[in-house]
């Protein structure tokens, strides 16, 4: 009984983080290629896959621009 009452908030708890963190639509590989640690380093406010285009701010819309690099980008900094 008291194991229960430790593995059914458990379960509930680790699917939901399961749940919301495969909510995460971006694409790993720009970020890893780029070096950059942020989404919001492209994207504006991130609301679901469909949104991820419109969403875009500058550094984002010039990455876009140029085949996919921030070389000619530039790039915000973060503190």
């Amino acid at each position: 009984m008291r194991a229960l009452k430790v593995a059914v908030p458990a379960t509930l708890i680790m699917t939901g983080l399961m749940l919301c963190t495969m909510a995460s639509y971006g694409k790993q590989e720009y970020m890893k290629k780029e070096g950059v640690k942020s989404c919001t380093t492209c994207h504006s406010k991130m609301e679901g896959k469909e949104a991820m285009a419109k969403n875009l701010n500058e550094t984002g819309k010039c990455y876009a621009e140029n085949d996919h690099s921030l070389a000619k980008c530039k790039v915000p900094d973060k503190k």
